[in-house]
């Protein structure tokens, strides 16, 4: 392992409900390492963003969770560990195939796209205490050699792009070692330089596409991040609106 703590305290589950879950309730029995790594071959109830499932292959793909203590980050500013886990899967995933060959943008807040279908999905759950992040867990589930996808789900993988099996270790690791990067950069308060880094890999940046907002059809493009964390979108018409999670929904 390329890291200094990120992944060094492994736990391998051959089978999990949740790796997520399961991090969350060892952190209530045991004193866990900063960065203790969590992972399974077949996640049976991944959860997603908002109550969403995340269905993975058996042996087909990297499905772990990462624990972290970052006590020194304000609750307000939690959305900084939602950017530093997808620039470290973006970052991975551009590592392991010819970036040159596929468009590989992050799509606000927790997912990677690869030629606009999911190949990333991202969940952080936090533990607040005194208005700080006491604890929190990095869930990350990422397509690696996965063919075949449930009817309706625009999806794919690493060897679905590359046509190449991929070793799951292998690209455990090199996550492991883009968020150890990108943490120690929000530990060192590069807040700015994080961001930047993320909003370069905006999915809709600069680009009017079809949304639906409160059940009607419109067109808006992705201008950036506000400092709340919301993103910051466009409307036909100029004017700009900053949007929660699930306010809109990008329409293929």
């Amino acid at each position: 392992m390329e890291t200094v703590f990120i992944g060094r305290n492994l736990i391998f589950l051959p089978e999990a409900d949740s790796t997520n879950s399961y991090a969350i309730e060892l952190l209530k029995n045991v004193k866990l390492e900063e960065g203790t790594l969590v992972y399974t071959d077949y996640q049976t109830h991944g959860k997603g963003q908002r109550g969403s499932s995340w269905k993975s292959e058996s042996s087909s793909n990297c499905t772990l969770s990462v624990v972290l203590f970052p006590d020194f980050l304000k609750l307000q500013n939690q959305f900084y560990l939602y950017q530093i886990a997808a620039l470290a899967c973006n970052d991975t995933i551009a590592e392991l195939l010819n970036s040159s060959q596929f468009d590989i943008k992050i799509k606000w807040p927790n997912d990677i796209l690869v030629d606009h279908k999911k190949i990333t999905g991202i969940l952080i759950e936090n533990n607040v205490m005194d208005n700080r992040i006491n604890s929190c867990v990095i869930g990350i589930g990422m397509n690696v050699n996965q063919l075949v996808f449930e009817e309706g789900i625009k999806a794919t993988s690493l060897k679905h792009c590359s046509a190449q099996h991929f070793d799951t270790v292998v690209v455990m690791r090199l996550i492991c070692k883009h968020l150890e990067r990108y943490y120690l950069l929000l530990k060192a308060n590069q807040t700015d330089l994080i961001q930047y880094e993320y909003e370069k890999c905006l999915f809709g940046k600069e680009q009017w596409m079809n949304y639906e907002k409160e059940n009607k059809l419109i067109q808006l493009k992705v201008k950036g991040l506000a400092k709340n964390g919301f993103l910051i979108m466009e409307d036909i018409e100029g004017t700009e609106i900053e949007v929660d999670v699930k306010e809109v929904k990008w329409l293929s």
